[in-house]
């Protein structure tokens, strides 16, 4: 591309190209240069072309060949979101660029006549605000403004009014910039790359992203992807495990006609789906309105900062009034008018709340709202559901037993060489435990059918052989156990599921099944139990032995077997009347009402739909030490906006205190006022978490 270099200085190079860019390309230009060998940071301005590339010592030439060797069509267009950002940037400064400009005209280039036109037509706008407020019985910030710049006026000095004018003008920016810019860095923050899905179409299956969906595609998904649009299957089989949306760890088959979700994934095999609902018809409008949604949920402690920060406002204008009663000096007052603690604190708190969002993510956890997270610094209580959850949701075998003759290597071998055939997570376990202990079991029966929800049944040897549930192979097949056999049955099915193998009519073995606890469930307790939760408890639907036996691995004291969705539901809103201040972690639809109920709700990485929409704050991986690491970044949050509030007050005090003695000037306590809002709202950016 033509460029001209415009700066050329060691460690910093200026360039312009001979065009202008959008907002998208300045961005994707900005991503090209700062991936260079060398360069450590690279700004690229829209509106001109131009591009300020800092480098380290020997990369000038490799910046300039590239610049040389670029072709506009190169350029890649970021995202919308890191566009957005670097478009709030530009205009912040050529917005501060325009009033200084323009302040620079009036003062040194205006005759005295239009210098004071211009100061009172800008003044009316303030005026006009401040009359507004007092109008609609609210005396706040705006009326303090007002005041300030009618005394000025009133008192002859219309330098002081425009200095006072044109440095609000600057915190107002200042103010919206970093609110958005706040905004923006979350955004970016949880942003995704839209994913690829493959289309099917007459001439095979094409690549696009899910964004380019339209409702009735159709596309295809393998085995081990996760089905990412609500629709119907119009071709192939799979086994698709959906215990992100029933909480049952075991797959379901699904073919032509049937609905899947998505968020399921695919065990195996391979399906075709016609689209009823799109994933995401605008992501980024999606992330925009949730965080629009985070501003209205304000936690509690901003709420009362903006109410303490309005009702010192009255204060304010009583000690400017009563510094002008004992001293008589204009200046002394306006000193005190141009100091208000309500800018700070408004605008400090919310963008701690935003930051902390933000840095969430970078620990792998999405959060809706600030009082979510004051909720969860709060709280003392934090009840897990178990399938999912506190699981793994992948089956395996833990133990054999044989009946009848046979021994459990044989039973093992015979029900992977059967189960092979329908791969699915049960059925996998088997298999893999087969080959774990190094077993070739090579078929020897003829085909199998496969009997949904209940197991498989074959020919083995002349003699109908079958695998499955017990109600499959005790209800619908008749097979009769002896009474030995079922008391050895009735003891190792505690605290497992089980598979059952018969030949014949006789019951040969069986296979004691277990969806693990998760490596790091356990460790994760006891952090929780360290960082502040008294209180552990665990929900679930399986059975009271399998409750305890895994309670007795994870180190929880207290929890509920066989619960239905309502009682777990019931069980928080008791915790929450006995005065506890609950979190409830879940992933599946029949979490959903236990979720609604809690205090603030966590939702798993692989929870359902519903579960995700319900929750409060969602893990973004599988890894639960988030749980902890949020727990600690909520009440440093929540420190930080404390601290903050105190140095705000204490400050400004000093500011006014400075004023009434006649140690600052109004514009020097204007100055140092905005400087202190603007260095409190930067520093409340930076990360709580040393990590």
């Amino acid at each position: 591309m033509r460029h001209q270099i415009v700066y050329d200085k060691p460690g910093r190079l200026r360039a312009r190209l001979n065009t202008t860019l959008s907002y998208e390309q300045a961005a994707g230009l900005s991503s090209l240069l700062s991936g260079l060998d060398g360069v450590i940071s690279a700004e690229t301005a829209a509106i001109n072309g131009s591009m300020l590339v800092y480098y380290k010592q020997g990369a000038r030439e490799r910046i300039i060949d590239f610049i040389s060797s670029l072709e506009k069509s190169d350029i890649p267009t970021e995202d919308d979101i890191t566009a957005e950002s670097r478009a709030l940037t530009d205009d912040f400064k050529q917005n501060v660029f325009s009033l200084l400009k323009k302040g620079f005209v009036r003062r040194f280039l205006l005759p005295a006549p239009l210098r004071t036109f211009f100061t009172l037509k800008r003044a009316c706008g303030f005026i006009k605000q401040g009359a507004k407020s007092i109008w609609d019985g609210r005396v706040n910030v705006p009326v303090l403004d007002a005041v300030s710049i009618s005394a000025a006026l009133l008192s002859g000095s219309v330098s002081t009014a425009n200095s006072i004018m044109l440095l609000l003008n600057i915190s107002e920016l200042l103010e919206e910039y970093t609110h958005k810019k706040a905004k923006a860095a979350l955004a970016k923050s949880i942003f995704v790359n839209t994913d690829k899905v493959w289309l099917v179409t007459e001439n095979g299956d094409v690549s696009i992203t899910s964004a380019q969906l339209k409702k009735g595609d159709k596309i295809r998904v393998r085995a081990g992807a996760m089905i990412p649009v609500d629709g119907e299957v119009c071709e192939g089989e799979a086994t698709v495990n959906e215990a992100s949306m029933t909480g049952e760890p075991l797959p379901v088959p699904r073919s032509r006609g049937a609905s899947v979700y998505a968020g399921t994934v695919i065990d195996e095999g391979s399906i075709v789906i016609s689209v009823r609902n799109l994933p995401d018809e605008s992501r980024i409008q999606k992330i925009a309105d949730m965080i629009d949604e985070s501003e209205s949920l304000k936690a509690g402690v901003q709420s009362r900062a903006e109410k303490l920060a309005d009702a010192i406002v009255p204060y304010s204008l009583l000690t400017a009034l009563g510094t002008y009663v004992f001293t008589r000096n204009v200046q002394k007052a306006l000193s005190v008018l141009m100091v208000d603690y309500s800018c700070a604190i408004k605008l400090s708190s919310p963008i701690c709340v935003i930051s902390a969002m933000r840095e969430a993510v970078g620990h792998n956890v999405m959060i809706k709202g600030g009082k979510h997270l004051e909720n969860y610094a709060n709280a003392d209580t934090i009840v897990f559901d178990k399938t999912g959850t506190l699981t793994a949701s992948c089956p395996k075998v833990e133990k054999i037993y044989a009946f009848n003759g046979y021994d459990e290597n044989t039973v093992l071998k015979i029900a992977a060489c059967i189960e092979e055939h329908f791969p699915h997570s049960i059925a996998r376990a088997v298999v893999r435990k087969a080959e774990e202990m190094g077993m070739d079991h090579e078929e020897e029966h003829a085909d199998v059918e496969y009997v949904v929800a209940h197991g498989i049944a074959t020919m083995l040897n002349g003699e109908r052989t079958l695998i499955g549930s017990a109600h499959f192979l005790f209800d619908d097949e008749g097979i009769k156990p002896d009474a030995k056999t079922k008391r050895v049955i009735k003891k190792a099915a505690e605290g497992c599921s089980a598979l059952y193998l018969s030949i014949g009519k006789k019951l040969v073995g069986m296979l004691c099944i277990n969806d693990p606890i998760r490596e790091d469930a356990a460790e994760v307790i006891d952090g929780l139990k360290n960082c502040g939760f008294k209180r552990i408890i665990m929900l679930t639907g399986d059975s009271e032995a399998a409750a305890k036996k895994a309670c007795e691995k994870l180190g929880i004291d207290e929890y509920r077997a066989q619960v239905l969705p309502e009682d777990k539901a019931n069980m928080v809103k008791q915790l929450k009347q006995d005065g506890h201040k609950v979190v409830m972690v879940g992933d599946g639809i029949n979490d959903s009402p236990a979720l609604a109920a809690a205090d603030v709700s966590v939702a798993m990485r692989s929870a359902s739909d519903i579960a995700r929409q319900v929750a409060d704050i969602t893990l973004l991986t599988e890894d639960m030490s988030s749980l902890i690491v949020l727990k600690e970044l909520s009440e440093k949050l929540f420190k930080r906006i404390n601290e903050n509030h105190r140095f705000i007050v204490g400050f400004n005090t000093m500011l006014i205190i400075g004023g009434i003695s006649g140690v600052l000037t109004p514009s020097a306590s204007a100055l140092l006022h905005n400087v202190s809002t603007t260095c409190i709202s930067g520093l409340s950016t930076r990360p709580c978490l040393l990590r």
